[in-house]
């Protein structure tokens, strides 16, 4: 019994650090059993599938009638699309819904059914289940013909609550919701007050002729709310103007007051205000996460101290540091987070740890990551070693650099020689034979620092990987040219061969010369901290990008239902339609809405069809979706019910999401900048940060009082104090 006993206090041990290293809960079942299932159901293969299951079903949509596979969306141009027959779709999605009521059913068991009426997301997603397969049962009644699915607005729910981060973030943005309620209240008096005084101002006068501004943007309340509230985001300025302008010029004062309290003063309100708050609430959620992982380890301790090998009449409990080297060798956890944690046991000299001992070999968990970049050859040669240090230094870099530069500078001064000048008509020779030059000089450089370097402390740094495959791409490219076009000469005008013509592979080939002038950057200390901000953001903020998804997705599926069917197929007569169309929305409301200042007609004409599909209302819903509003025949009342449906679009996406975006991409730039003003940059080092990282100086460490009073609660836990 005793060995058992000790097996499971193991188990229970290795469960809680996994725990702690990926913030997780630790109130689940502590059963062998269920130890057993929860590493299972952890697992990187389980939760891979799980992955894959979510990919496929929001993948659904592109496949579903009405069908997105088709190379072109232009319907003029388009063969009729694939859909699939009744029950293809369906059965995948069963199948994703079968794993979905597994995944449902682990969780729910593994964490009891007491904390299961406590969890909100675990209930939502039952809800979400059974609505959906209601769904699907009645799509399959109807023999697949019904035009309202309910469960496809519900699947970006599945990939929300599979990410703990994302829904981290959703809480943070929803408390931040009450502060931005009473800006976002403030800009709707401004725009109603504005409002009121425009129709005031350009009201109908006696002279058809000086009517333009009422009858272009100011005829009624909802024309002129759309044009003053389409002035806001400025897509219609100067056009809304105009008009008035042309009449007197003192019209210019009131949109010139519109403008400047509303774009320079509340919008920027508004993001001050949603960077403060949600700052806040995103660092609470972090803090958090921090004492997720610090209850973790003590959980860990206090099972540990449990074990046979713990003195029994201790005042205070201790681990062996053995039992912990057991628990260690079994952990799924960063190797270097492992080594380094090993590292500092077998440097400690006692046989047991102590609480604070043990919480402070897991502070490893906390730091950055970092990655030491391997040691360059020693060479025994004197002119090896010459060699070594001349193309080493990081002059030669600059060399490079400035060589490059002067690729570039070359290639533009041929493209602008021969701008006005046919394909035909060039003489690629000069070009082909300095890029020949240039490319021979960029795998030179490429060797000559590899043999300074070594290899493999070659390859551990990125502008060097991003250099070597352009250069070996751009040799690759050379020698098929020459392969199959010969050498250059005076006059080179060979004929099409190959799969690429002359002068294709020549745009090619300057385009990576482009490129591969992006090398500059890690030399310049204040672009790299931008763009290693930037790439910060692409790799830890990945909730938000999530969280985007879900709206595009949730707005492009309810765009389809709302507004399907309702385009007029288009021939000869777009012109009329483009005609009665026009008369029945703002002009400039609809640029707003597609965000986009081109003809519009060259929108009607390529992305309006009948049917519109998902791909089409995934990247240019809103302006399918405007002209099938536009062509309705009640569009004076189907327009405003559509108006609010754009509006909060536009709130959710330009207001809202891109404040947040901007907010995050503020503290990411100032937690660096910061950083890099209080310590010297080492070139050997490069740390890596994570969300959590970024306010770890600021977050406060939990007190044992508040961890033992945590693990007393637990409700599958008994500790022996």
């Amino acid at each position: 019994g005793t060995g058992a006993d000790n097996d499971l206090y193991i188990n229970q041990a290795i469960v809680f650090i996994e725990d702690a290293i990926q913030y997780r809960s630790i109130n689940h079942r502590m059963d062998s059993k269920s130890l057993w299932l929860y590493r299972w159901y952890y697992s990187r293969t389980c939760q891979w599938i799980l992955s894959l299951t979510i990919t496929i079903i929001l993948a659904l949509a592109f496949f579903e009638k009405p069908s997105s596979l088709t190379i072109t969306s232009d319907v003029r141009y388009r063969l009729p699309a694939w859909n699939p027959p009744c029950g293809l779709t369906e059965s995948i999605e069963l199948l994703c819904f079968l794993v979905f009521m597994v995944d449902v059913s682990v969780k729910s068991y593994l964490i009891g059914w007491e904390e299961f009426w406590k969890n909100k997301w675990l209930m939502a997603y039952i809800l979400t289940l059974i609505v959906s397969l209601t769904d699907w049962i009645v799509s399959l009644s109807f023999f697949c013909t019904e035009d309202v699915r309910i469960r496809r607005i519900l699947r970006p729910f599945f990939l929300l609550q599979n990410s703990s981060m994302m829904k981290k973030t959703l809480k943070s943005i929803n408390s931040t919701l009450p502060e931005m309620a009473s800006v976002v209240l403030l800009l709707a008096v401004h725009l109603s007050l504005f409002t009121m005084f425009a129709m005031l101002l350009f009201a109908r006068a006696k002279d058809g002729q000086q009517d333009k501004e009422w009858v272009g943007y100011f005829r009624n309340l909802p024309d002129s709310l759309t044009s003053l509230l389409v002035l806001l985001t400025t897509a219609n300025n100067p056009d809304v103007m105009i008009p008035a302008y042309s009449k007197n010029r003192a019209y210019s004062i009131f949109f010139i007051l519109f403008t400047v309290l509303g774009n320079l003063f509340l919008m920027n309100l508004l993001t001050a205000i949603i960077y403060n708050q949600f700052r806040g609430y995103l660092l609470k959620s972090v803090q958090s996460s921090l004492f997720r992982r610090r209850l973790g380890i003590r959980a860990a301790f206090e099972v540990l101290s449990s074990l046979r090998e713990a003195p029994a009449n201790a005042q205070q409990s201790y681990v062996s540091t053995e039992a912990l080297l057991r628990v260690l060798q079994k952990v799924e956890m960063d190797s270097r987070c492992k080594q380094a944690i090993m590292r500092s046991l077998k440097m400690c000299s006692c046989d047991q740890l102590s609480a604070a001992q043990f919480q402070k070999l897991f502070e490893e968990l906390d730091k950055d990551a970092i990655k030491q970049h391997p040691p360059s050859p020693e060479y025994q040669s004197h002119f090896m070693q010459k060699m070594q240090f001349v193309f080493g230094h990081p002059y030669f870099g600059y060399l490079g650099n400035v060589v490059a530069l002067a690729n570039i500078v070359s290639v533009c001064v041929v493209l602008v020689l021969d701008a006005d000048k046919q394909p035909s008509e060039r003489d690629d020779f000069f070009l082909r034979a300095i890029n020949c030059f240039f490319i021979l000089y960029y795998l030179l450089e490429m060797l000559l620092k590899i043999l300074a370097m070594g290899l493999k402390r070659y390859l551990s740094y990125p502008s060097n990987r991003f250099d070597g495959l352009l250069t070996v791409i751009l040799l690759v490219l050379e020698i098929a040219t020459f392969a199959v076009y010969g050498f250059p000469h005076p006059g080179w005008r060979p004929e099409f061969m190959g799969l690429l013509s002359l002068w294709d592979m020549v745009r090619l080939v300057n385009m990576l010369i482009v490129f591969r002038f992006l090398r500059i950057i890690p030399n310049m200390k204040f672009m790299a901290l931008v763009v290693t901000t930037l790439l910060d953001l692409v790799k830890n903020l990945r909730a938000f990008a999530g969280i985007l998804v879900v709206v595009f997705y949730a707005f492009a599926i309810a765009g389809i239902m709302l507004f399907k069917g309702a385009v007029v197929p288009l021939g000869n007569t777009s012109e009329s339609v483009w005609g009665t169309c026009k008369k029945s929305l703002p002009f400039f409301f609809f640029l707003f809405l597609v965000q986009i200042s081109f003809d519009i007609k060259k929108v009607v004409a390529l992305y309006f069809k009948e049917k519109c599909d998902f791909m089409a209302s995934f990247g240019h819903y809103q302006a399918e979706v405007i002209y099938s509003l536009l062509c309705l025949s009640s569009v004076n009342l189907i327009c405003r019910w559509a108006k609010i449906y754009f509006v909060a679009w536009w709130l959710i996406s330009s207001v809202i999401w891109v404040n947040l975006f901007v907010a995050l991409l503020l503290e990411n730039f100032i937690h660096k900048w910061d950083r890099r003003c209080h310590r010297e940059p080492l070139s050997d080092i490069e740390y890596q940060r994570t969300v959590e990282l970024m306010f770890r100086d600021v977050l406060e460490e939990p007190t044992e009082e508040e961890l033992m009073e945590k693990l007393h609660h637990h409700p599958h836990l008994q500790l022996c104090r």
